[in-house]
């Protein structure tokens, strides 16, 4: 009884600290553009929801929010005389100190973050 005590004291510490060490998804993260690669793009996620577009004039985000491995970003598309709302729902695959790596069916966007 004792070993099986101490191996769930184990196990629960350890899920415990990983828990405790989560990354933060706030900053700014950024990418190559498309084509070229010698400029970025990106997004900068800031404390209490707000986002902002990194050299994006036609998609201006506004908000962004976190459930679980879902990241919402939320804002406004402008183009052809006209601006569109969005919300557009992202997987987390990757969230590290330096990488976010977001998937929405076959598209998979690999950012960096931007020190």
């Amino acid at each position: 009884m004792m070993n099986i005590s101490k191996g769930l004291f184990t196990l629960f510490t350890v899920v415990g600290l990983a828990a405790c060490s989560g990354v933060q998804i706030e900053g700014s993260w950024i990418e190559p553009v498309p084509g070229m690669p010698e400029m970025v793009q990106g997004v900068t996620l800031e404390n209490g929801g707000r986002a902002t577009s990194i050299n994006m004039a036609t998609l201006q985000y506004e908000s962004w929010e976190k459930n679980g491995d879902k990241l919402v970003l939320s804002g406004k598309s402008i183009g052809n005389h006209q601006t569109i709302s969005f919300s557009d729902t992202l997987q987390i695959e990757e969230l590290t100190t330096e990488n976010l790596v977001l998937k929405k069916g076959d598209l998979v966007i690999k950012y960096q973050r931007q020190n």
